[in-house]
């Protein structure tokens, strides 16, 4: 596996641009990516029982299993809590943007016709206000033609160009984060290339089962949609399930894949390459759950929790997620507070099955490693030398059990004054 750049653009047959179209003051608000195939389409949502009218319409095309062309995302405004309005106009905009794209014939292949079930759309931003349409459909008229007039980096066989394109597509998603979050890899299947890209947004609302954020992957693959979904489904346990920045889960919540064949290699589970491809796509799913978390609204510290020794794979991810998902431990690494009795009062309350009596934890980053418990007993530590491991960036919590061999790792950050900051005055 090679990390390459180019981001949601990289994998062959991709385009992606970003624009402005109003719905914030300043910047960039809309982004629109492009297959010049017809992809299959895999996605997951949120789990909360209020969902976007996007989300409403996206999961429709999913279940349905029918080709995909392209995915619609606007920021500012999440189109959520909007009532039969927000269906509307989540229709609308996928019914424009097909209807733009097919009169510009950007495929490659032919189809009866490019029609609103052919199109995904997400939205992000603040809840209960409905989207200015006009401006969102005249972006998307002019998204759309920048992809293949030429006028756009888009269409430029220039990598470096097809890249900036993809970021500027990056920065369009964005909300509260500080920084666009972008992945691409490639891989060698049976001598030929196989890309995976992929982009990411969010930095507050953040949690397990799904973490409030809208995550978009592109590879050139060919792959069927129902070994999609289960390769999505698989690598989200382990990715974007294991992530928390401050315990809330979203309306809006998605992560979508398209992956159209484009490089000639056709990838089936538990034939050659298969591994190659899932350790690849995981991969980027991987990294950009972590940058998210790195953005997490006010964050000072990284924390990486990992759990081992644990009897089962769930315990092990239960325990993992209760430690990043408690406000205490949280609180206590933003004070660099070696307070271990908060991190081994959040695996005893998190309902996963182990012995406190064989635990034994440990605090590790660049300026050392220090254990302060042994099989469920406190050991005399160093203070200011766990206060200097603490204050680092990046810290992990190891915490090894004695019932199994099971393990599972969690990301997550501090809990800083800048989190109150943020979100207190978000629609101002």
């Amino acid at each position: 596996m090679k990390i390459i750049t180019g981001g949601i653009a990289a994998a062959k047959g991709f385009q992606a641009v970003g624009v402005a179209c109003g719905i914030k003051k300043k910047k960039k608000d809309l982004a629109l990516i492009v297959s010049s195939r017809p992809c299959s389409a895999a996605g997951v949502f949120t789990t909360n029982v209020v969902k976007a009218a996007p989300v409403v319409w996206d999961k429709a095309i999913i279940d349905a299993g029918g080709p995909v062309h392209a995915i619609v995302v606007n920021s500012g405004n999440a189109n959520a809590c909007t009532g039969a309005r927000g269906m509307i106009d989540a229709q609308a905009t996928a019914a424009h943007a097909a209807s733009a794209l097919e009169s510009l014939e950007l495929r490659e292949t032919a189809v009866s016709g490019m029609k609103a079930e052919n199109i995904l759309v997400c939205s992000t931003g603040v809840i209960g206000v409905p989207l200015p349409m006009d401006r969102l459909l005249c972006g998307i008229t002019a998204a759309s033609a920048m992809i293949v007039s030429g006028s756009s980096s888009a269409h430029s066989t220039d990598s470096a160009a097809s890249a900036a394109s993809a970021d500027d597509a990056a920065h369009a998603i964005l909300t509260t984060d500080t920084t666009e979050k972008v992945m691409a890899v490639s891989c060698e299947i049976g001598g030929k290339t196989v890309t995976i890209g992929g982009m990411a947004k969010g930095s507050g609302m953040i949690h397990p089962n799904l973490a409030t954020m809208l995550a978009f992957i592109t590879t050139d693959a060919g792959i069927s949609t129902s070994l999609l979904q289960e390769l999505l489904g698989d690598s989200i346990a382990d990715t974007f399930n294991m992530i928390s920045v401050d315990g809330d889960t979203s309306t809006n919540d998605t992560v979508l894949v398209l992956a159209n064949g484009a490089s000639g290699v056709v990838v089936e589970k538990e034939q050659a390459g298969w591994d190659e491809f899932s350790d690849a796509f995981t991969y980027v799913l991987g990294h950009l759950a972590r940058e998210i978390v790195r953005d997490g609204e006010g964050a000072g510290h990284f924390i990486e929790v990992n759990v081992s020794g644990a009897a089962t794979k769930g315990d092990a991810r239960i325990l993992a997620r209760s430690v990043i998902s408690s406000n205490l431990v949280k609180t206590a690494f933003f004070g660099a507070d070696a307070n271990w009795g908060r991190i081994l009062c959040a695996m005893g309350y998190s309902g996963a099955t182990f012995n406190p009596d064989l635990a034994s934890l440990w605090f590790i980053s660049h300026a050392g490693t220090i254990q302060v418990v042994r099989e469920g007993m406190p050991l005399a530590f160093d203070e200011t030398q766990a206060k200097k491991i603490l204050m680092e960036k990046d810290v992990t919590v190891k915490a090894v059990l004695g019932d199994g061999e099971e393990d599972a790792t969690a990301w997550g950050c501090d809990l800083s004054y800048d989190y109150v900051r943020i979100n207190g005055d978000y629609r101002s």
